[in-house]
C-alpha cells in the first residue's frame, strides 16, 4: 500500500516535470524569436520572471522525484517510516501527509 502510494506520488511528479520542461522550452523558443523588450514592458509579467518561476517550479518537482525514488529505496530496505535520525518510528500522521519523510518531527 505504501508502495503504490509513493509510486502514484512519483507518476504524478514526472508528469508535472515533463509539463513544466516542455512550457519551459516553449518559453526558450518564444523569446529566441521575439525581439520584444519584455524587461520594460509595463503590462505585467516578465519573460525573465516566467522563466525564474517555471526553472524553479521543475527543479522542485525533479527533487520531488528523486525523495520519492529515497522512500522507495527504504521501503525496498525495510527501513520506510523509521527516522534517520533517532531511530524511532516517524508518525502515521507525518507520513500520510509527507509519505517520503525522512524524519519524525521532533528530528526535522
Amino acid at each position: 500500500m505504501v508502495r503504490d502510494e509513493l509510486l502514484r506520488l512519483r507518476a504524478g511528479a514526472e508528469a508535472e516535470a515533463a509539463t513544466l520542461a516542455r512550457d519551459l522550452e516553449a518559453l526558450f523558443a518564444a523569446s529566441r524569436d521575439s525581439n520584444a523588450d519584455d524587461e520594460h514592458d509595463p503590462e505585467g509579467a516578465t519573460i525573465g520572471f516566467e522563466r525564474a518561476q517555471l526553472t524553479a517550479l521543475l527543479a522542485a518537482a525533479r527533487e520531488r522525484i528523486v525523495e520519492v525514488d529515497d522512500a522507495l529505496g527504504r521501503v525496498d530496505a525495510a527501513t520506510y517510516g523509521v527516522c534517520e535520525g533517532c531511530g524511532e518510528p516517524i508518525a502515521a500522521e507525518r507520513l500520510a501527509v509527507r509519505p517520503f519523510a525522512r524524519r519524525c518531527i521532533a528530528c526535522a
